[in-house]
Order: C-alpha cells, then sequence, then structure tokens
C-alpha cells in the first residue's frame, strides 16, 4: 500500500467518525521519510476532517517518520507510544495534540 492510498483510506475512516473527533481537533502536519515519502496535513474541526497533499504552516503539531512506519502506524500494527519512546515517531509542537494521535490514525 503506498503512502497516497493510506492517507485516502484515512480520509473514509475520519469521515466515519466525525461525531468522535471533537477531542482531536487541530491541525496535524505529517512528514514522512524513506521510501514513499510524502508530506501530509489533517485538519480536524466541528465540520470533520480534512487530508491535504503538502505542508501547512499552522499545524499545531509536526509528526516525522519514516513513511513504512507510518503505513504499519495507520494499519494498527503499531502503536503511537512505542513508536514515540523508540525513536520512531518525531513530535514537534502542541503535545496534547500528539497525545490524541491515536484516537485520530487509529
Amino acid at each position: 500500500m503506498t503512502t497516497r492510498e493510506v492517507f485516502a483510506e484515512l480520509q473514509g475512516r475520519l469521515a466515519e467518525k466525525t461525531g468522535q473527533l471533537t477531542n482531536s481537533q487541530g491541525t496535524y502536519q505529517f512528514n514522512l521519510t524513506g521510501d514513499d515519502a510524502a508530506q501530509y496535513w489533517v485538519t480536524v474541526d466541528e465540520n470533520g476532517a480534512r487530508i491535504s497533499e503538502g505542508t501547512i504552516l499552522s499545524a499545531g503539531v509536526t509528526v516525522t517518520m519514516d513513511a513504512q512506519d507510518f503505513k504499519e502506524l495507520a494499519q494498527g500494527r503499531l502503536n503511537p507510544m512505542t513508536a514515540f519512546m523508540s525513536g520512531k515517531l518525531s513530535v514537534a509542537g502542541d503535545m496534547s495534540m500528539a497525545l490524541r494521535l491515536q484516537s485520530l490514525i487509529g
């Protein structure tokens, strides 16, 4: 599965969770490195979630990780806290938003 396909699948999952995303509001920047590298941002607000390719300057939190590790994370095979503690996931910005990453992606 490509990074693009993972984010397309994530968009569908987020659309189904609109009412459950209230506590995850904000803008998340994903900088994925390595093979199949990409940059995406996700904005969550009262109207749901939107995913766009590229970068956004107003992100509340920026997540940097290898694209393959992100795919594992998005498919539920890698725990975000484990990824963070092992150095596979780097976070900059609002740590409270970062802690809500599991509910956003999972």
